[in-house]
């Protein structure tokens, strides 16, 4: 596969099981074999029942966890670099410029002001701090973040609160290949409206986005095809 040719993601012949040392050294097989593709300007919907490893596909991507076989091929800095092989610092330079993931949590040092942890990502790239506080400020105003919380940790804020806060952070970066995890849903009905109007439009600007859309019209909204995770939970001893 030329890099020309290559989509800015490409799962090829996944694999990934878990075991369960608390439970007799169980194996649990949750993806097996899975290929997949996402092109620029895509949003791919993740589609299936609770359980059947739709995070477990994006943790995996993000390398989160390890991949037991198969490739991640992103598209990095004009090369390909594959997640399930990669070092961590190769890891760590393509989760910076490259590979952005949103999660439904939170998860941020405490008693640092919501307006440095949005901003973080700009100064990671390089940005001086008062241009990237001033991005931050304007995409929390795009999310409707009041701002009167902007100078205060995020701890205390409610769940829709924090969720904005983690969907600027993710978006503020402008990474090429997006991984929503249910982006929206702790989201009211006008916020909600919010979320996809940014998707639409970094989508429709060439970000590839693989995502979990729980929320059906939000995932009617924002996706350009859904893929249907395999069912192939297995449990195995490998005592």
């Amino acid at each position: 596969m030329t890099i020309a040719a290559a989509p800015l993601l490409a799962i090829e012949n996944l694999s990934k099981r878990f075991v369960l040392h608390a439970q007799g050294a169980v194996e649990l097989g949750v993806l097996e074999n899975l290929t997949l593709t996402v092109e620029r300007g895509e949003c791919v919907a993740l589609d299936g029942p609770s359980g059947i490893g739709k995070s477990t596909l994006l943790r995996t991507v993000y390398a989160n966890y390890k991949a037991d076989a198969g490739r991640i091929l992103v598209r990095h800095d004009g090369a390909l670099i594959d997640l399930a092989t990669a070092q961590p610092r190769e890891v760590l330079a393509v989760r910076r410029r490259t590979l952005g993931y949103i999660s439904q949590f939170l998860h941020v040092i405490p008693r640092v002001p919501t307006l440095k942890i949005v901003a973080e990502p700009l100064r990671a790239l390089g940005l001086a701090p008062a241009e990237a506080e001033d991005r931050a400020a304007t995409m929390l105003r795009r999310l409707g973040l009041p701002e009167a919380l902007w100078r205060l940790a995020p701890a205390t804020f409610s769940g829709g609160e924090q969720q904005r806060v983690n969907i600027a952070r993710g978006f503020i970066a402008g990474h090429a290949i997006l991984l929503l995890d249910e982006p929206t849903s702790a989201l009211d009905a006008e916020n909600r409206a919010r979320v996809v109007a940014l998707i639409r439009e970094a989508r429709d600007a060439g970000v590839a986005m693989l995502g979990i859309f729980h929320d059906q019209p939000v995932r009617d909204a924002v996706a350009t095809r859904v893929f249907a995770m395999p069912d192939i939970t297995v449990l195995d001893s490998v005592a």
